[in-house]
């Protein structure tokens, strides 16, 4: 028991451990402030709560790794960590957008930017290929009729693997 801690008591409900002695909690429900014997009281975790047995690593790195895995699956990348993707030649680059008619005003688009959203959709693509595999109602040929969509997408999208620095993270087409 610790302070800050939600407990649940059979007839007080749930309470926040405000403070712990060497017998006694003071705990604050709704009804107000108590001093309670915890090993008396009936008291339980309030929360989830979670045990890791064996662990080899702090539990810092667990955590870290685990965040790391888990922005990387759903392809939410620090836009700073992208441009790292980036070949380096095109780095501090401008894409430069020139309508036909001279009389309109140009775009300039920084490359990162541009990068970074294609980064973004090839990402997003590949989550949709992980749900469209692993979704339970759909038939196997239905998954292929929409991997062949994804693959299409990612054929058109090979334009721009000039961009990446390394081929692991160019588009590639399975057709």
């Amino acid at each position: 028991m610790h302070i800050g801690m939600k407990v649940r008591h059979p007839d007080l409900g749930i309470g926040t451990v405000k403070g712990v002695s060497e017998h006694l909690a003071d705990i604050r429900f709704d009804s107000g402030l108590r001093s309670m014997a915890p090993e008396q009281s009936n008291l339980e975790p309030g929360e989830a709560q979670a045990e890791v047995s064996g662990l080899a690593v702090p539990l810092s790195t667990l955590v870290a790794e685990t965040v790391s895995a888990t922005i990387k699956e759903l392809g939410l990348e620090r836009e700073d960590a992208l441009i790292g993707q980036m070949a380096s030649r095109w780095e501090n680059g401008v894409m430069i957008l020139r309508p036909s008619d001279p009389a309109l005003q140009s775009k300039e688009v920084p490359l990162e930017s541009f990068f970074h959203k294609i980064v973004m959709m090839r990402n997003n693509l590949r989550v949709l290929e992980q749900k469209i595999n692993s979704h339970p109602q759909l038939s196997d040929a239905e998954k292929v009729e929409f991997q062949q969509y994804i693959s299409r997408c990612y054929g058109s999208m090979t334009t721009f693997n000039l961009l990446f620095k390394h081929d692991s993270g160019q588009f590639k087409s399975n057709l």
